[in-house]
């Protein structure tokens, strides 16, 4: 049996994380600490939101990793910056760590980047505004002063945790193997991972959709559009792309998979350069097209989804038209977090988090609603929640906010969910 399922079963077995349990005097203790806190946990929050650090401002996102940093160090943790190469072109992550041997081994995932910089905070009632204050400034936020109030109670002694704060979540340097490094060995270690992705009421992600981009390039015979269609012109390379979209919007439809052509080119000459967001095309209404390129994305739940969306499209892609060539090839961007019973096994111990705090039930977050996140490059690993950090709106926009009058309560539901896996 693995590890995983281990767990799953220990979870689902065990009379601790029975819904309706009343707070043991270590757990009022740790409520206690978060209420405590109350006001200096949004003064952290204002002083990280009012550094710029759009994945691209490398000093910004250090510089919010050096104050988490100093932070973690305050409880007991090592921390460490890991460096990227340079051709990476990325700032890198903090990684702070306590060892023990005491309960489950858990992981914590946050990053440090935003998609937006510049607007700084500011509060205007129960909310607090500013570049990064949901996501996920305030996630990461919500780790730190949850094992804050885990360290008054002592309850982080003979634990281990790690804490992983990435760079560049919001756009991951490539490649994946080298960029998650320091999170996959964090999951190798570990039995539990959560991450702190925005909440959305009532609910916490067992599954996240992964990322895989596809390119088409189709090829006709060039010539006089009056021959098209004869045995010499055949269909030209524009129809043969839209002979396959057409096939691929008809043919590929199954829950949480989408597919969607972002971009497409097609005429005489085509250019469009690998990664480029633009591309250039040329031809004449009374020519034949020579070429055809067609850029898209696919979204997907479980890795064998993935397989059998990309097999059917490659059966579409070889059944050309008269005198045309198809191609596709594939490019993952991000893998997928499949929904496992050991995440629902947490969803249920932290469903009985919520109800002994008085917060209410706890259910499964649609994952068609999410897009992918790092926690996605360890859920063939471990098992794991997403979607506990802070509540807001407006996440990549300007107005961005984070409702202040809910963070304590979700600092308490991971310090309670990490001190009961941790028992």
């Amino acid at each position: 049996m693995s590890a995983r399922y281990a767990l799953a079963i220990l979870l689902l077995a065990t009379p601790l994380f029975s819904r309706g349990a009343a707070l043991s005097r270590p757990e009022r203790g740790i409520v206690a600490a978060v209420d405590a806190r109350r006001e200096a946990a949004i003064e952290l929050l204002a002083r990280v939101v009012d550094i710029p650090s759009a994945t691209e401002n490398h000093a910004g996102v250090r510089e919010v990793g050096e104050i988490f940093g100093a932070e973690l160090r305050a409880l007991g943790f090592e921390t460490k910056w890991v460096e990227l190469p340079g051709e990476v072109n990325r700032a890198g992550h903090l990684v702070a760590e306590r060892k023990g041997t005491k309960g489950a081994r858990i992981l914590l995932i946050g990053h440090l980047d935003s998609v937006l910089q510049g607007e700084p905070y500011r509060r205007e009632g129960s909310r607090g505004y500013g570049s990064g204050a949901a996501d996920m400034k305030g996630g990461d936020v919500v780790i730190v002063e949850a094992l804050r109030a885990l360290h008054t109670e002592g309850a982080l002694e003979g634990r281990q945790i790690i804490v992983v704060m990435t760079g560049d979540e919001e756009k991951p340097g490539s490649p994946h193997d080298v960029t998650r490094a320091a999170l996959v060995d964090a999951a190798s270690r570990s039995d539990v991972a959560l991450a702190f992705e925005g909440y959305a009421p009532g609910t916490a992600v067992t599954g996240r959709r992964g990322i895989c981009d596809w390119r088409l390039e189709t090829t006709g015979s060039q010539g006089h559009s009056s021959t098209i269609f004869g045995e010499a012109r055949g269909s030209g390379a524009i129809f043969e792309a839209s002979r396959i979209l057409s096939a691929f919007h008809d043919g590929l439809r199954e829950p949480y998979l989408t597919y969607n052509p972002g971009l497409f080119l097609g005429g005489t000459e085509t250019s469009l350069p690998e990664g480029s967001s633009g591309g250039t095309a040329t031809g004449k209404h009374n020519v034949v097209a020579r070429s055809a390129i067609v850029e898209g994305d696919l979204r997907f739940l479980s890795a064998a989804q993935l397989a059998r969306a990309q097999e059917a499209m490659r059966a579409i892609v070889a059944k050309n038209l008269p005198k045309t060539t198809a191609t596709i090839r594939f490019d993952l961007n991000m893998p997928s977090m499949a929904p496992t019973e050991g995440n629902r096994a947490l969803l249920h111990a932290l469903d009985g988090v919520s109800r002994d705090l008085g917060t209410g039930p706890m259910g499964e977050h649609d994952p068609s609603q999410r897009g992918a996140g790092d926690i996605s490059f360890v859920a063939h690993l471990v098992d794991g929640l997403d979607g506990l950090g802070a509540l807001g709106e407006q996440e990549h926009a300007p107005g961005e906010y984070i409702e202040l009058d809910e963070l304590p309560n979700l600092i308490k539901r991971t310090a309670l969910l990490i001190h009961r896996l941790t028992r």
